[in-house]
């Protein structure tokens, strides 16, 4: 798995390997967004490897506004982490599975939103 975060840009682009496992995208009781949890998990690894002290958090246990509770994402541990502050999340968690998307086309995008904490330099 190829993982490119372009602060800059805004976004997180994952590119498939052929060593890479698939991530099982269907609904079945109790395990809706199982597989964009388990392709998350992998992201946040491989973000990890880069040097960022990631958490994979529920949106909604956060505090953000968003409608399923499954919704997941990935940021920064929190403010005492060295710079930058991110989080990675799927743009369009409403429209797509980006677990079936990453099978299918072998790259998915989610974007990234930069100084998530109130912190003073």
């Amino acid at each position: 798995m190829i993982v490119v975060l372009d602060i800059q840009a805004q976004t997180c682009t994952v590119t498939r390997e052929e060593s890479d496992p698939r991530f099982d995208p269907t609904y079945r009781k109790g395990t809706w967004g199982n597989g964009e949890s388990r392709l998350l998990y992998h992201v946040k690894k491989e973000l990890e490897k880069q040097g960022h002290d990631l958490v994979k958090k529920r949106m909604w246990k956060d505090g953000h506004m968003y409608g399923a509770e499954e919704t997941q994402y990935l940021r920064t541990r929190n403010k005492k982490c060295k710079r930058p502050h991110f989080y990675v999340y799927d743009r369009e968690w409403a429209v797509r599975n980006s677990a079936e998307e990453f099978n299918k086309l072998g790259t998915v995008v989610f974007g990234v939103a930069t100084d998530i904490f109130d912190v003073e330099d």
